[in-house]
């Protein structure tokens, strides 16, 4: 990308969307645009068309999204379902309609099946039954690739998509109930912390295995691919390691410097048992995450100090 193309970055007041503009500041690209979801409704054909016509991006990173945890996605099936194709459709459509030159499509790693294979190969999707509890997310960030695929081969756009393992970072969100796991974790211990509550129930059995990239690295990951991938085939973003929940909630307790005991408690859904990203393909162009999740978590609860309490 040129240094002074436009490039419009979908979502750059969340997590990734911001972690994408940090980036590409940093990196000397000064021609960003950004709109709020108040300024711009990007489930709304109509402004989206105008936006497009107007402002004529030549370079997309697709990071808006309605996100959630297990309760949110299993809550608000419809919401997740309807919000996410509309984005997703409308900003793949114009993009393909003014021509833009280069569209990265963010998706998540809830598209692969349930008992895929370990770790999770890009060719493992559609091979087998999803999650229950993230199904609508997940068909419909599986139909942002298939698009993006389908506007490559009929139309010779340059589309890519990529699928992040779970992320965490700055600008997360820390809601109560409908936030992910590790944001969840670090505002439960917080908040016992300061009540001086004697201890912090855990949902789950805190078996299930996952991995956790930090946002800013992410950012850096989206960049490259801009400029080193061109395939049609979606291409994993990840550690390449991972760990139990019940390690991720002790790590997190020390981080904090909460005192008490942990609990867990089984009667709530684990989701998936593992997903592991198998991130070879990425490494082999050359690209690896450079934060630990001990510092990661670190920069994460400051933020959470700095924007919460």
């Amino acid at each position: 990308m040129e240094k002074d193309a436009k490039i419009f970055v979908a979502g750059h007041r969340g997590m990734v969307g911001s972690a994408i503009v940090r980036t590409l500041e940093k990196s000397g690209y000064h021609h960003i645009i950004k709109r709020t979801s108040q300024e711009l409704d990007l489930r709304n054909q109509e402004a989206v068309t105008t936006f497009f016509a107007q402002e004529r991006p030549e370079y997309v990173f697709l990071a808006a999204a309605k996100v959630g945890g297990i309760m949110a996605n299993n809550t608000y099936r419809a919401d997740f379902i309807y919000e996410n194709i509309a984005i997703q459709t409308n900003v793949i459509h114009q993009s393909y309609v003014n021509q833009v030159k280069k569209l990265l499509f963010l998706g998540s790693s809830c598209i692969y099946p349930k008992l895929a294979p370990q770790p999770l190969q890009e060719d493992s999707l559609l091979t087998g039954t999803l999650e229950p509890t993230n199904e609508p997310y997940a068909i419909a960030k599986i139909a942002g690739i298939k698009m993006c695929e389908a506007y490559r081969a009929q139309y010779g756009c340059d589309f890519i998509s990529a699928m992040p393992t779970n992320l965490y970072g700055i600008n997360d969100n820390y809601h109560p109930e409908n936030s992910h796991v590790l944001p969840a974790l670090i505002r439960k211990f917080h908040e016992a912390k300061i009540h001086g509550q004697p201890a912090v129930i855990v949902w789950g059995t805190g078996r299930p295995l996952r991995e956790f990239l930090y946002a800013d690295d992410l950012g850096e990951a989206c960049l490259f691919l801009m400029e080193h991938y061109s395939e049609e085939q979606f291409i994993n973003v990840g550690v390449g390691s991972d760990l139990s929940i019940r390690d991720l909630a002790y790590l997190i307790k020390e981080i904090v410097g909460y005192a008490g005991e942990l609990q867990f408690d089984s009667s709530k859904p684990d989701g998936t048992p593992r997903k592991l990203m198998d991130v070879s393909k990425l490494h082999n162009l050359g690209w690896k995450h450079h934060t630990d999740l001990s510092e990661g978590i670190a920069l994460a609860y400051a933020d959470y100090l700095a924007k919460h309490t």
